[in-house]
């Protein structure tokens, strides 16, 4: 058996990379810096880039710190919580039912409610 090869990582991707492995969010601010202009290419009004972009994420599979970056910022775009279950509703026949139920968790978590089984006082964000 051979041992896999090890690429050359400079200093600046290592101590990008440890910062995002981190939780650093500064080191995306470039990025978010360009998503009103992903928005405003779209052609989409807010609201609507917000409900598209949680459907991408249930059809992903994502994983649970995009849900809650992405449902905050669906809220601020004055979605409601009752439209990202129209979202969930809507995208089922396409994506799968145990993808809609694997993100129901993530999206109540990110909305502040608690899981099933938790007491309403327990901090659901962890």
């Amino acid at each position: 058996m051979t041992s896999p090869l090890r690429a050359q990582v400079d200093d600046v991707t290592r101590d990008a990379l440890m910062g995002l492995s981190a939780g650093d969010i500064d080191l995306l601010a470039e990025g978010l810096e360009y998503r009103e202009q992903w928005r405003h290419t779209s052609g989409l009004d807010a609201r609507t880039f917000s409900l598209v972009k949680i459907a991408a994420l249930v059809a992903l599979d994502a994983p649970p710190a995009s849900y809650q970056w992405q449902v905050e910022n669906a809220v601020a775009a004055g979605v409601s919580p009752k439209d990202i279950l129209g979202v969930l509703f809507a995208i089922a026949p396409q994506v799968g039912g145990p993808k809609v139920m694997a993100a129901a968790p993530e999206i109540m978590l990110a909305l502040g409610l608690p899981l099933p089984g938790q007491s309403p006082d327990v901090d659901a964000g962890g």
